[in-house]
């Protein structure tokens, strides 16, 4: 049973937070980049590029937006260190100041004036010397209160809402008294149960906040001329699984936050805690994005409950799925990293599937790899507000 003396073997990292991998990034600052990152991390074993297609001519709050999940991800408690490659200077050293302002050895190489191969050149000899330093770097014994989880679904079917979503609710009952520091989010997943949400939140300033990231995303539909979200939300796996309705699907999403656990602050996208409990973040509801954004604001590790079965990791935040139905836990075994289809067969109680849960996050945090680890699965999927310039 976890409690107040649980600890977990992390590693401690500059400003005091802890992570729980030690990976050495290339991480590029636009779409141009990926390939000379992608080739330092082939010439250096052990590091990883972290390619994605967007990052020229973005302006506005959707490029405040880009900037502050690339350094979120550089500044991330599970990096060791990073070399960030642009093809700008500039922006390039936005990214490498934002993320030096966390004390992790940071370095940044633009590649216009040099070319890729120069650029790879002097690239691939930082992270080499990153790489050897990392790898010194010893886990230290941490308190629980020390841990940032995040929890996010996906692929939901009927089972998610009775079984795998309460599961992680349960996880994170256990987990709010002790300090620890949570996240939930999806705002398109909320529609039609946001008054629920509204309830409980803490304080009367936390409840107008979360109205407010509501009713934007609100806006958004009504702008596009939008009625309703049935070309999306929900699914079609989601329909296929036997949910008919978003309110189904919100009413089971809610679930995730558990019974008691009260929601004391509001994040926008990327945006990190500054308190432990139970946040919310306005968010996508597509699994690889809101997942990115987590890890931009600084999550360690990651619940991800699914019905129908999900396939998703990312290269930063290790994601833990389980499972309530016994199909998915069947045919999908590779994937899930729990089965609690024994809720489903009363062959289990809740408070058992909970404690399993936490069990097997702190085996993740101690440094077992996921399924999505161990099968290479790097999503990383930035979020965009609107079309570049």
């Amino acid at each position: 049973m976890i409690n107040s003396k649980t600890t977990f073997r992390g590693y401690r990292r500059e400003n005091g937070r802890v992570g729980v991998r030690n990976h050495v990034i290339i991480l590029p600052v636009d779409d141009l980049s990926n390939a000379a990152s992608e080739a330092v991390a082939n010439n250096i074993k052990g590091t990883m590029a972290i390619p994605h297609p967007y990052g020229r001519l973005q302006f506005g709050a959707d490029l405040d937006l880009h900037f502050r999940t690339l350094i979120g991800a550089g500044s991330n408690p599970n990096v060791a260190a990073v070399v960030v490659i642009g093809i700008e200077e500039e922006w390039t050293k936005r990214v490498v100041d934002g993320i030096a302002r966390t004390g992790k050895p940071v370095t940044g190489f633009g590649i216009e004036l040099h070319g890729d191969h120069d650029t790879i050149m002097r690239a691939s000899k930082a992270a080499k010397e990153y790489m050897q330093w990392a790898s010194e770097l010893k886990r230290e014994e941490c308190a629980i209160n020390e841990l940032w989880v995040s929890c996010k679904c996906g692929e939901s079917d009927t089972t998610s809402g009775i079984g795998s979503n309460p599961t992680v609710g349960n996880a994170f009952d256990k987990l709010e008294p002790l300090g620890v520091t949570l996240v939930f989010g999806e705002t398109t997943e909320i529609t039609g149960g946001e008054q629920i949400v509204a309830a409980r939140c803490a304080t009367e300033e936390v409840r107008d906040r979360f109205m407010f990231m509501f009713n934007r995303y609100q806006e958004v539909i009504e702008r596009n001329k939008t009625n309703d979200l049935m070309d999306s939300q929900p699914t079609k796996g989601n329909i296929a699984g036997g949910l008919t309705t978003i309110e189904e699907k919100a009413l089971g999403n809610i679930q995730k936050i558990g019974r008691k656990c009260k929601v004391i602050g509001v994040l926008d996208k990327a945006e990190s805690p500054t308190a432990p409990g139970l946040w919310f973040m306005d968010s996508s509801s597509a699994a690889a994005e809101m997942v990115t954004l987590l890890a931009a604001a600084g999550f360690v590790v990651h619940l991800f409950p699914t019905g129908q079965g999900n396939v998703i990791g990312n290269p930063i935040l290790p994601v833990i799925k389980l499972t309530a139905n016994p199909r998915t836990a069947r045919t999908m075994s590779e994937h899930i990293d729990l089965d609690v289809s024994g809720l489903m067969q009363r062959q289990k109680n809740m408070d058992q599937c909970g404690d399993e849960l936490l069990e097997t996050m702190l085996r993740t945090c101690n440094g077992r790899l996921t399924a999505a680890e161990a099968l290479g699965h790097r999503e990383f999927v930035l979020t965009r507000l609107y079309e570049s310039a």
